[in-house]
């Protein structure tokens, strides 16, 4: 069934020269049918010719970030389905059949390659960590979620990367990925892969604090983006029950003297409550607003054939 379908294998690599050859390899192994793209974001090292000398297709992308790359993929690559995997050798290639005959099978949107590993020093305590609050953050945000958002091995339909904005410029891009897909109620799946170390001599890119500042960022950004009405009316509530307790000794004062002794509290409670009442408003406006971009999200992907079997 893979065999008859055009499939793209797409690699972000930054000085990858120690692992890009082994997982080449290992993806043109598990996928003889399929098309390995290697997208330079560059390297200093010798990255490119050792994909090139494993018969990788590679392509350059000047603008810095896993984000950028991605968004360029998404765009160039025309195929039936999309398998995006980390260049540093850490997933395991013969996860993607698998993974690829759930897509079509099911006729899904995205299947997340949820990291199962023995290995302590491939999935270090403080990593688990990060990914479940991160994970947890989601799922309570948007409703539901994966085990693992933070994969960076999954398989996409072609209807979900024509209709994937892609704003993420760095490491966030994982998190964009998943709310997209949630956003638009897309039917997905995970399923458990492999997880191992990096291969000796290779060294990560990520910045444990910064980029899970970054990607946490990115959560509350994308809260306030499509769900707005839930943001600024949380705002609105917290804004107007503060200035309720400070209120009431006000009122209790007035009702028994007649007087405002505190003057600045009443101001400060005045502009609390004002300000409430117009996050209130900007809630159900953007709300609006977000219905309709949604809407035409959702138009835009439903345009594109889902993932079917080859008879």
């Amino acid at each position: 069934m893979i065999s008859q379908q055009q499939i793209a294998v797409l690699i972000p690599c930054y000085n990858e020269e120690v692992a890009i050859g082994a997982v080449i390899r290992d993806f043109l192994a598990a996928l003889p049918c399929a098309t390995v793209h290697v997208y330079d974001n560059n390297s200093s090292d010798r990255t490119i010719a050792i994909a090139e000398e494993h018969g990788a297709v590679v392509h350059r992308v000047p603008l810095q970030g896993k984000g950028n790359v991605v968004r360029r993929m998404f765009a160039d690559i025309e195929a039936d389905a999309y398998v995006l995997v980390d260049g540093d050798d850490t997933y395991c290639a013969a996860s993607a059949p698998a993974m690829l005959h759930s897509l079509f099978a099911n006729q899904l949107d995205m299947v997340v390659a949820r990291r199962v590993t023995e290995e302590v020093a491939a999935y270090r305590a403080g990593h688990r960590l990060g990914n479940w609050l991160l994970t947890e953050c989601v799922a309570r945000l948007f409703g539901r979620s994966f085990s693992d958002i933070l994969s960076g091995y999954r398989v996409f339909s072609r209807r979900y990367v024509k209709s994937f904005p892609a704003l993420a410029n760095g490491f966030e891009i994982e998190t964009e990925l998943t709310v997209h897909a949630l956003e638009l109620r897309m039917s997905v799946d995970e399923i458990a892969s492999s997880y191992k170390s990096r291969p000796s001599g290779s060294h990560s890119k990520l910045n444990t604090y910064r980029d899970g500042v970054r990607i946490l960022l990115m959560i509350v950004k994308l809260f306030r983006t499509e769900r707005p009405l839930l943001f600024f009316g949380g705002i609105a509530a917290l804004l107007a029950v503060l200035a309720a307790l400070l209120a009431l000794p006000l009122f209790i004062t007035y009702a028994e003297t007649g007087l405002v002794p505190r003057f600045p509290t009443a101001v400060l409670v005045t502009g609390m409550g004002m300000t409430a009442a117009l996050s209130a408003a900007c809630g159900l406006i953007l709300d609006t607003v977000t219905r309709g971009r949604q809407e035409i999200k959702r138009l835009v992907y439903l345009q594109i054939a889902p993932p079917r079997q080859q008879q």
